[in-house]
């Protein structure tokens, strides 16, 4: 019988796979989960596991360059690869629901992001030098002068009828099923998850959310009066399914609010048969789909919520914040079941949205170069976080006290990352600190209610250059980090 070296566990073959190095890494990550293998401890050579799991020395090469992609191995020179620290992650039992109160740090945060910076890469804005973003202002200058020929008048619900017609292009090309009386258009996708809850809830009431998650969530919870009921989430697959069927048979939840494509801050991407159990554990119960980061898809998106929903359980929201300018807060709500509802709350609240950025931007539209921007778009964030990340790789490695210490998420879609550090670092430390040199990023605390990712860090990569000026940064970034750990 094989015994896994330095240990006396027997080998079981693993299940035959048609990408052998997939059974590499399965093996490995089980291992490490078993407690088999500790931090920091040496893993099995490549010769080892070749010869163990009977497969080439390419597959496990492979699969030992992916787990170090995720940061559950680290590789040492003339060394070989050893266990992450932060690999296996101690699982927690769920928060009871609770009140919301981030007022105080997010409006600090946010009025420091107005500022300068050598190192941008606090708030989550995209970038304003693609060329679309010229041509869709140049769009509302001539929409603008036109303003003055033609009579005052509010923009109702559901929004401009040509504004309309293209979001029912984007939501079809999206491979969502809907009608033009569907769709309402709102101010930025903010105010259209906020409509949403409306609708379905009152205050007092528990809604379900994913941990971390976007602070403007947090504090428009808190403005709603919900009880949040934080669910645990992987850094690359998104919320934990079983911790979220384990919450709805202990606490009367409502409504869930969930990001499937590239949640804020982390990242993750919510696999196919995940969202599939999601919607079968919240049959009867609402899902807000947040799909803000969907158009920036590195490869071939997977479906929306939305898009697989045969019970109209799901209630759609994107916008074009996230892909085109956060400036023009247009979003949009998609959901057959609450669209009057939604429509009413929208009126009686601000009269609708306004007619000049819905028309110039259903005409930006129009012209097709909303599909070219984003593939630009996306060509460049992935460039962008994969330039980053490396460097800042690079820079925390060169500390002893580091290495091997830390997760850097490496996400298939967006402009965000996630530095998960030691939880001895203080993450708002840090980022006072950094401010100081000039060096803008957002602190874990914003993203929870309970400071539980004190230790974290978000990025946003969208305006990322790699220049001398970033370069010195990411290094000066690194030894403030460091120094607390000395």
């Amino acid at each position: 019988m094989n015994v896994f070296e330095g240990t006396d566990e027997p080998f079981v073959a693993p299940e035959v796979s048609a990408f052998k190095y997939r059974q590499v890494m399965n093996y490995i990550t089980d291992a490490i989960e078993q407690g088999r293998f500790e931090a920091g401890e040496k893993l099995p050579s490549i010769r080892v596991l070749s010869e163990l799991l009977t497969v080439s020395k390419n597959s496990v090469i492979r699969a030992y360059e992916i787990l170090e992609a995720q940061d559950m191995v680290y590789s040492v020179a003339r060394s070989g690869y050893r266990v992450n620290v932060l690999a296996k992650q101690e699982s927690t039992a769920l928060a009871p629901p609770t009140d919301v109160d981030l007022l105080s740090v997010a409006k600090e945060v946010l009025t420091v992001s107005k500022e300068r910076h050598v190192m941008p890469a606090g708030s989550a804005h995209p970038s304003s030098e693609l060329p679309a973003v010229k041509q869709l202002y140049a769009e509302i200058g001539r929409h603008s002068r036109r303003q003055t020929h033609t009579p005052s008048h509010y923009q109702l619900p559901p929004g401009d009828t040509n504004l309309l017609k293209q979001v029912l292009k984007i939501t079809e090309q999206n491979g969502i099923s809907s009608k033009p009386s569907d769709i309402v258009i709102t101010n930025g996708a903010q105010q259209a998850i906020s409509l949403a809850f409306r609708a379905i809830t009152s205050p007092g009431d528990i809604v379900a959310i994913e941990t971390p998650c976007y602070f403007g969530l947090l504090l428009m919870l808190e403005s709603l009066g919900l009880k949040v009921l934080e669910i645990p989430c992987d850094t690359v697959s998104g919320m934990d399914i079983n911790a979220l069927e384990s919450a709805l048979q202990q606490w009367p939840i409502k409504a869930v609010l969930v990001t499937p494509n590239f949640s804020n801050p982390s990242g993750a991407l919510m696999p196919v048969p995940s969202r599939k159990r999601l919607l079968e554990v919240c049959k009867g119960i609402s899902i807000i789909e947040d799909d803000v980061f969907g158009g920036l898809a590195y490869a071939k998106p997977l479906p929306s919520l939305k898009m697989m929903d045969e019970n109209e359980s799901v209630i759609y929201v994107s916008s074009l914040s996230k892909t085109l300018d956060s400036r023009l807060r247009i979003g949009w709500v998609v959901s057959h079941k609450y669209q009057a509802s939604i429509s009413k709350r929208l009126i009686s609240e601000s009269m609708g949205g306004h007619n000049l950025i819905q028309s110039a931007v259903a005409d930006f539209l129009s012209t097709g170069k909303y599909k070219q921007h984003l593939r630009r778009a996306q060509k460049l964030y992935q460039e962008n976080n994969q330039q980053f990340c490396k460097l800042l790789r690079q820079a925390l490695d060169s500390h002893c006290v580091l290495k091997g210490g830390y997760q850097l998420t490496m996400p298939k879609g967006s402009f965000l990352c996630w530095l998960v550090l030691p939880s001895s670092v203080c993450g708002y430390r840090v980022y006072r600190q950094a401010l100081v040199k000039g060096i803008s990023i957002l602190p874990g605390r914003l993203f929870a209610t309970n400071r539980q990712f004190e230790h974290c860090i978000r990025f946003s990569l969208a305006n990322f250059h790699d220049t001398i000026q970033w370069r010195d940064a990411i290094t000066e970034l690194a030894d403030i980090i460091a120094l607390q750990l000395k």
